[in-house]
């Protein structure tokens, strides 16, 4: 099998509103301040997103990005920071992540900046990092796995032409000690 660093994907795509691209140096600032701001929504789904449970810092966002240019590369996971393309604002962050190249498969994940919230940019970005997936990866399959209580992120999957696989029962364990269920969403190609 030829190596999934040489995959030719592109650094970064538009949509109609976005452009979708690889974190890099310099990133961190940018995140930092939209994961701030969308703290307490981000928190109402602690299984889903745990990392947004440690509190945030400039140097932690910073890390993120530097971190998630080298994986992308790599293609181990392939986190993108989706922005604006007309004003440049950061709008949320998504990717592809929990790679099975032999399949080949990949788990597609997100979150939207709160002011931004309600526009469908995160929809209008799912459709396109699945694009990228099935056309410049050629996954067969891409699931997407929200919260069953988070009706927002599963009416994304929904827009973005993802069928519900099914609902696991008590599969996350939340911080507080609280078991949450997951909705299995997938597109197959």
């Amino acid at each position: 099998m030829r190596s999934p660093a040489l995959r030719d994907v592109p650094e970064q795509f538009e949509t109609d509103r976005l452009l979708i691209r690889c974190p890099k140096v310099g990133d961190g600032q940018v995140v930092y301040e939209s994961v701030v701001e969308s703290l307490s929504a981000l928190r109402e789904f602690p299984a889903s997103l745990p990392w947004a449970h440690t509190e945030p810092s400039l140097e932690a966002s910073e890390l993120f990005c530097r971190e998630g240019q080298a994986s992308y590369l790599l293609r181990t996971s392939m986190p993108m920071l989706l922005f604006m393309k007309e004003s440049g604002v950061h709008v949320g962050n998504s990717g592809l992540h929990s790679f099975e190249w032999s399949v080949p498969k990949c788990e597609i994940g997100y979150w939207g900046r709160t002011c931004f919230a309600g526009q469908g940019l995160i929809t209008e970005a799912v459709r396109a990092i699945t694009a990228v997936a099935f056309e410049h990866l050629a996954m067969r399959r891409v699931e997407a796995l929200p919260d069953s209580e988070n009706r927002a992120s599963c009416l994304v999957c929904e827009r973005a032409g993802y069928a519900l696989e099914g609902t696991m029962r008590h599969d996350r364990l939340a911080p507080d000690g609280s078991v949450r269920s997951t909705c299995l969403y997938a597109r197959v190609q």
